[in-house]
């Protein structure tokens, strides 16, 4: 099992509206890419970490099924636009993905 981070920074201000965006990317278009409620969680800064930052965490079986999932995001029906509206909410450069093994 393997346990994909995506970090970002909000913005001043826009920390509340950014997750509340989170949010809804996996009402509306996980479940395109064959994720489930269950497999994720939303972080937030709170001690000895910005508090601006926001880490949501997905568990995945593998670098396989990670790509896979990727493959479909690129084609998901709402992305392009959600990904708009998240943009004016983080800091432009902050985004990054990690993976992390499960022991």
């Amino acid at each position: 099992m393997m346990i994909a981070r995506w970090q970002v920074q909000a913005r001043f201000g826009h920390k509340q509206a950014a997750i509340d965006l989170m949010r809804r990317w996996w009402r509306e278009i996980a479940p395109q890419i064959g994720w489930r409620p269950e497999q994720v969680r939303i972080l937030t800064g709170a001690v000895g970490e910005r508090e601006s930052a926001i880490d949501v965490e997905v568990e995945v079986a593998d670098l396989a099924a990670l790509g896979a999932a990727w493959a479909r995001l690129a084609a998901a029906e709402g992305q392009d636009a959600w990904a708009a509206e998240l943009e004016p909410h983080i800091v432009s450069g902050t985004p990054r993905w990690t993976v992390h093994r499960v022991l």
